[in-house]
């Protein structure tokens, strides 16, 4: 009876886990599972906490959905997830990396990319399933895929704490030009230089060290890192970037660009016209 009863306790150990965790999916370099969240009391419009979970080899990295000079960014697919609505993928903040073939944007070590899942019936089970294509790179880059299930109980979760963490690392909407102690001050296109600059100005306290991410109204613009450059006004930081890498036809007169400011692990985004 002793025995039985320590296998029940081993298997229900088990049980928890596989409520809160999907099995890792493995390779040489990196691995990833989903995680679920504590979802007792879901989100006021419906939607369940869950996260993409990746954990890197050292030294190796892998992409933020704009990867820079080289690299793949991740692509999520959840059309096989069961009473799945929609899912809305959410990127913590990304580092700025500098190798042999240029600047790239994304992750090292270990991140979670949190996901709001929305249920096409709320009363119904929900079992989300992906299939993820990434990118892990060192000196080479090496595409892996991955494909995940978890079922999302209504429940607590012991992935809570970490997938919390993760979701404090979301950039924050913003707003252009507010008076905010860290805020994206100005955009000013720069005429007289070919190809034509952008001056973007950030207010950020003195202590941080502040960097800057660019992206087109679409995936297919490549705009360049934004390079730090002095002639800010006391309090602010000064990037410019060229307003190349623009697809066959696309014009820059009233785009909308996406701006991420970050300082530390804190970070807004801000969507900026160029009128």
């Amino acid at each position: 009876m002793v025995i039985a009863a320590a296998i029940v306790a081993a298997a229900g150990g088990e049980s928890a886990i596989a409520a809160d965790a999907s099995a890792w999916n493995q390779d040489s370099h990196s691995a990833t599972r989903l995680i679920a969240g504590d979802n007792a009391r879901p989100a006021p419009d419906g939607a369940l906490r869950a996260g993409v979970e990746i954990k890197l080899a050292r030294g190796w990295k892998t992409y933020w959905r704009y990867p820079g000079d080289s690299g793949v960014p991740p692509r999520f697919d959840f059309a096989a997830s069961s009473n799945v609505k929609s899912v809305a993928v959410l990127w913590p903040v990304p580092h700025r990396f500098k190798d042999e073939s240029g600047q790239s944007i994304g992750y090292k070590d270990q991140l979670i990319f949190p996901l709001r899942v929305t249920p096409q019936d709320p009363s119904q089970p929900v079992t989300l399933r992906v299939n993820l294509d990434y990118g892990v790179c060192e000196k080479l880059c090496v595409p892996v895929q991955a494909t995940l299930e978890l079922p999302l109980t209504r429940g607590p979760s012991t992935q809570d704490a970490a997938l919390a963490a993760a979701e404090t690392l979301v950039p924050t909407p913003a707003t252009l030009g507010d008076g905010k102690a860290f805020a994206i001050r100005s955009v000013k296109r720069q005429s007289g230089a070919s190809p034509q600059q952008v001056v973007v100005d950030v207010m950020a306290p003195e202590h941080f060290n502040v960097d800057l991410f660019a992206e087109g109204p679409t995936q297919d613009w490549a705009l360049p890192l934004p390079t730090p450059m002095t002639g800010a006004l006391a309090g602010q930081r000064r990037f410019t970037f060229a307003l190349d890498g623009l697809p066959p036809g696309a014009k820059a007169d009233g785009a909308m660009l996406t701006l991420t400011a970050v300082a530390g692990t804190t970070a807004i985004e801000v969507k900026a016209r160029l009128d």
